[in-house]
């Protein structure tokens, strides 16, 4: 793979808006598949807009080998109902959206199946998130774990942090309950897609590009 114009991404669950503007602006897109599973991080958890405010989904995991289990062998816990309490509250949260009804097919079997890997239900369910946008992306994974990343790729694993705020203010747009809180930004590639449809694309771009 030529690496010039690469960027290296940790995975993500239903990353926040700011990752997929960098995977849609990125010419070859990596997935660090190599380091530690580092935990309260965008890997297992997205926010997202509900009537009562913003809400932390999270995944729980098992980390096979402990503190020191590969992200590639974090395997998901379905020994609570995470499923189906995050697809309740997805359904709460974005019912009434606009585009609500036409990607509920698409979304539902990611809370339906069981997947054994994190990151391969991350990497799914990223690949089906940018082709309902209509972003056409190939993905490939890490195949060792860069602690030097070599020229020419640009390294934005500890780039997104749920911890950490955005530092730049992202242009707003029409939450599900704006009658009751104000504009959230930078929240679950879900708020974008559900509330906006085919003018995602635009969006992220033109969030890539400022």
């Amino acid at each position: 793979m030529d690496t010039a114009d690469a960027i290296l991404f940790s995975c993500a669950y239903l990353g926040p808006a700011s990752y997929f503007a960098c995977l849609a602006r990125a010419e070859h897109v990596l997935i660090e598949s190599k380091e530690h599973y580092i935990k309260q991080t965008y890997r297992n958890r997205c926010r997202i807009m509900t009537a009562n405010g913003v809400l932390n989904l999270t995944i729980p995991v098992i980390k096979v080998n402990g503190n020191h289990t590969s992200i590639r062998n974090i395997e998901i816990s379905y020994h609570e109902k995470w499923q189906q309490l995050h697809w309740r509250a997805i359904t709460a949260a974005y019912q009434h959206s606009p585009y609500f009804m036409f990607y509920e097919d698409a979304l539902k079997p990611f809370y339906t199946n069981h997947f054994k890997s994190l990151l391969a239900f991350n990497l799914e369910l990223t690949k089906t998130i940018l082709d309902l946008i209509g972003i056409e992306k190939e993905i490939k994974l890490t195949n060792d774990y860069y602690k030097n990343v070599p020229d020419g790729i640009k390294d934005l694993r500890d780039a997104f942090s749920p911890k950490v705020p955005l530092q730049k203010e992202l242009p707003p747009y029409i939450q599900v309950f704006a009658e009751r809180h104000e504009f959230q930004q930078d929240l679950s590639i879900l708020d974008v897609l559900l509330n906006l449809g085919p003018e995602t694309s635009s969006y992220l771009y033109g969030l890539s590009n400022s």
